[in-house]
């Protein structure tokens, strides 16, 4: 295989990933509020943020949870995909907002697209990690950026609720 196929293999799988999650995303939007939000798992959200609120202040105590406390703390390789699916469900529920502040909606679905970007990356070191047993190091600063990107998310999707969507909020706190 030469160099220019292999760069068109990469364009396409590249461009195809790009496609399936826009289309996943678009898809959620889509659905009805109640089967949107109840499709929300349950997450520690207590541990979540003293994990988020750890990493992301400089100068904190990046120690305070040991790394076999800090992977049993968000439910092992479950917690993660939880993190990872609920993701989605945040990205989609910041998408049907867009229409209330154009604006504001456009830049917080930017940050929380990067920030899912990060989640996701954080999540497949993390099962790569674990399926081949080299994530001994890295593993503990994986888990605390999925964390923390899923913190960041969730904050953002409340606080563009809070602004324009009152009513929904309280319900949407309440499984978040």
């Amino acid at each position: 295989m030469t160099a220019v196929q292999v760069f068109v293999l990469l364009v396409t799988l590249i461009g195809l990933a790009f496609v399936r999650t826009r289309k996943r995303n678009t898809d959620l939007a889509q659905l009805d509020w109640s089967v949107l939000v109840g499709k929300i798992e349950p997450l520690p959200i207590d541990i979540i943020t003293r994990v988020a609120v750890d990493f992301l202040q400089p100068g904190s105590n990046r120690d305070s949870v040991d790394t076999q406390n800090l992977w049993e703390l968000i439910g092992k390789d479950e917690g993660l995909q939880r993190l990872y699916s609920n993701s989605h469900v945040l990205m989609a529920l910041a998408w049907r907002a867009r229409g209330w502040n154009p604006e504001e909606s456009f830049v917080a679905i930017e940050q929380m697209r990067r920030d899912a970007v990060v989640l996701r990356r954080a999540v497949i070191r993390l099962s790569l990690g674990l399926s081949f047993g080299y994530d001994r190091r890295q593993g503990p600063f994986s888990v605390q950026q999925a964390m923390s990107s899923y913190y960041l998310m969730r904050s953002r999707v409340l606080s563009l609720y809070a602004n324009h969507h009152g009513p929904r909020l309280l319900e949407l706190a309440a499984v978040l």
